[in-house]
């Protein structure tokens, strides 16, 4: 009998190899501190302004190992973490505010590793350093100002129904409307219950003059979970001017929210744009009155003057038509029509029916979409961090209404499809749901970033020497051969947390060295079993198939429970947690197959095609012929035993 894999299934287990140590090479090359510095809003990062700021760190002394410009921002590395703080305060200063300069740690891999799409994990906050923060949602807010939409929604919806009532105000968790006679009151109570079905009435006497609603339980609960669905989208938003590559924004409970952001140092500016509340608004354009006089100080009743964001001064209505709290869906495209870019917005039902009302009266008339955002910044005044607070409303785009719509319409006349996919994105979350607080802060420095990776992969370099030292000794070559395949695991296991882009943590390398341990557990099986079945009298060609295909199900149940039980700790486990088990669960499937697979493939090459007489598998039998037939004469053992 002779062991042999069939050539397919070789060729197919070396690519798996050979396709995994290029994904994982990227790891080996580490990374360099640098600095990303990106436009904002209109502002233009070509290459002229990229030799200013080339020009700016040679002014001052500062060097740097190279740089790179691509469409919408420019990367600079440098040797040390001290050069590229030094750089970023220059710049910071010398850029104002039409630019970002990010702190960063960019991959250093080389370019034609980067073609073939191999990138380095991520690594966590623990490990590069970074700022954490727990945000907490005002759910009351959220609640309460659902119930003003609710109370405005109300007021308007009976005027337009010529329904006459004497007030309607949000009060206490309740919206309370007053009326003069009882029949107003039951036209009221029939419209609220068509157009609001978020709303439910709370019992009152029969001839009441009198009508209370609240919000229904399940009306709050999706009020919260739109809460902080919004306010997670819009945070992923805003993290993006930080220039974080890779950040981790995730829901903890039904109210609060964890922001972790590798490699940022600067947890002042990080504060100001988490924290920051904007909110957008759909306005008429004034185009009667002279906006230069309006710039002047005479601003016409009725009127507000908005700056474009290119600084152009504008007039605008003071009626808002809708808010941003009313689009359920933006998207960016391009219109049939023209073939130029826009954006395709999707209002709910009550802003519907204010944008078709006004529309319908305004045609071949402009419309703005002001974007509006409350900012905190902190200054240093008379040497001490003074916080303020300051409103920033620019108009970011005017259109004309070509036409009649209310719940579906098009925003044209843009610039650019770069400029229609900002504004969608702004639309879609350009607002917080509901105001956030922080309640926990932390920061994590490189240099103790640094020290957890140096102890962490010396941890697993020292278990993975121990593990390779005893499959040798105790296994001779074929501990060799678990050896090789052990390697290849780890190879492996780093592919695919490269390939996926994973964030490896902490407690991530402790779920690698656990693999490690784990790892040359089948194989300790297997080669435990083919000794059985030489003891037990087999060929050595027999013993190495019997001792794989008997093994299995062991190997299989065994690593089953515990990829179980990974799977559970990442159904039901927060982030540290989560690495853990995502290490874990990968680690399972990469060592079965090269415990099972790979040793297989090598143990065929090394004996497959031979007639042996024995095996190196110490320490008992190296004949097993011989050693059965000495054992059978010490004991008086029959013929007919020995065979």
């Amino acid at each position: 009998m002779l062991n042999h894999f069939p050539a397919w299934k070789n060729i197919l287990i070396i690519l798996a190899i050979i396709i995994a140590a290029i994904y994982a090479l990227p790891n080996l090359y580490g990374s360099d501190p640098s600095i990303q510095v990106s436009p904002l809003r209109k502002a233009i990062l070509d290459d002229e302004k990229a030799e200013t700021i080339r020009d700016t760190l040679k002014q001052n002394g500062i060097s740097w190992k190279s740089d790179t410009l691509d469409d919408s921002s420019l990367l600079l590395r440098f040797i040390n973490t001290d050069t590229q703080l030094k750089a970023a305060d220059l710049l910071r200063h010398d850029l104002g505010s039409q630019y970002v300069a990010a702190l960063n740690l960019a991959p250093a891999t080389p370019e034609w590793l980067r073609s073939l799409g191999a990138e380095p994990m991520y690594l966590g906050l623990d490990l590069r350093g970074g700022v954490h923060f727990l945000l907490e949602i005002d759910m009351d807010s959220a609640i309460k100002q659902a119930e003003e939409r609710n109370a405005s929604d109300i007021r308007s919806g009976l005027r337009e129904n010529k329904v006459r009532y004497r007030s309607v105000k949000a009060q206490d968790g309740q919206i309370i409307v007053q009326f003069k006679d009882l029949d107003q009151v039951n036209k009221a109570r029939d419209y609220i219950s068509r157009q609001l079905s978020g709303l439910e009435f709370v019992p009152q006497e029969e001839q009441s003059l009198t009508l209370i609603a609240r919000l229904t339980p399940n009306q709050k609960r999706e009020i919260k979970k739109f809460a902080i669905a919004q306010n997670m989208t819009t945070l992923r938003n805003r993290v993006n001017e930080l220039g974080v590559a890779e950040p981790v924004i995730q829901q903890q409970g039904e109210e609060r929210i964890v922001v972790q952001l590798p490699g940022v140092q600067d947890t002042a500016r990080a504060k100001e744009i988490l924290g920051a509340t904007a909110t957008l608004e759909f306005r008429l354009a004034d185009v009667k009155h002279d906006v230069q006089l309006a710039v002047r100080g005479r601003i016409p009743a009725g009127t507000r003057l908005y700056s474009e964001r290119d600084g152009t001064p504008v007039l605008l209505k003071r009626q808002i038509i809708v808010t941003g709290n009313q689009v359920v869906d933006a998207s960016s495209g391009l219109d049939q029509q023209t073939g130029g870019p826009m954006v395709s917005v999707t209002l709910d039902g009550v802003g519907a029916k204010k944008m078709g009302r006004v529309t319908s009266d305004n045609i071949g008339k402009p419309m703005a979409v002001v974007f509006i955002e409350n900012k905190s910044e902190t200054k240093k005044i008379n040497g001490k961090l003074v916080r303020e607070r300051k409103q920033v409303a620019e108009v970011i785009n005017i259109a004309t209404i070509r036409d009649n719509f209310s719940r579906r319409f098009q925003i044209t006349g843009l610039d650019s499809t770069t400029e229609a996919r900002n504004l969608a994105l702004l639309l879609r979350a350009g607002a917080l749901a509901a105001p956030m607080d922080i309640v926990e802060e932390r920061t994590v420095g490189p240099s103790l970033g640094k020290d957890n990776i140096e102890k962490g992969f010396q941890s697993v370099i020292v278990g993975f020497i121990a593990v390779l030292l005893f499959m040798i000794v105790y296994y001779r070559k074929f501990g060799f051969i678990a050896d090789i395949a052990l390697t290849a695991n780890l190879v492996l296991l780093f592919a695919i947390l490269s390939f996926l882009q994973a964030t490896l943590t902490l407690p991530g390398i402790a779920g690698i060295v656990l693999t490690v341990g784990m790892a040359v557990d089948a194989n300790v099986l297997i080669f435990e079993r083919i000794r059985e079945e030489l003891k037990s009298g087999s060929t050595p060609q027999q013993a190495i198939h019997a001792g794989y295909e008997k093994a299995f199900s062991t190997i299989f149940d065994a690593n089953l429970t515990t990829l179980i039980a990974a799977i559970v700790l990442f159904s039901f486990g927060t982030g540290p947690i989560k690495g853990f088990a995502v290490t874990l669960s990968i680690g399972i499937v990469t060592s079965m197959f090269t415990a099972i697979l790979v040793t297989r493939m090598l143990i065929n090459w090394i004996y497959g095609s031979k007639r042996l007489d024995n095996l190196s598998i110490w320490p008992l039998w190296t004949s097993q012929h011989k050693v059965l037939d000495n054992v059978s004469d010490e004991n008086g053992l029959t013929e007919g035993m020995k065979g």
